[in-house]
């Protein structure tokens, strides 16, 4: 996945975050559209955290596409560091 798709994804999953959001304004979420907001948040982590991978090892000179998206609880604990 090169930084065009990762980043269109990004936007997908966003996207899909703020109608989950929007539709439960007033009354909540039910639990389906509650574990579906889950999910969308750490696939999001993932995202970032691949990203900034990306980013990295370009900056260093190495090869970006060497990049891995990373379990979900790991991405989410290296996009809480920050």
């Amino acid at each position: 996945m090169d930084d065009e798709d990762l980043i269109s994804r990004i936007h997908q999953l966003v996207e899909e975050e703020h109608r989950l959001e929007h539709s439960a304004e007033g009354h909540g979420l039910s639990s389906d559209d509650a574990a579906r907001l889950r999910e969308l948040e750490a696939q999001l982590d993932q995202c970032w955290d691949l990203m900034r991978q990306r980013r990295a090892r370009r900056s260093a000179g190495l090869d970006p596409e060497d990049a891995h998206a990373r379990d979900a609880t790991v991405a989410s604990a290296t996009s809480s560091d920050g």
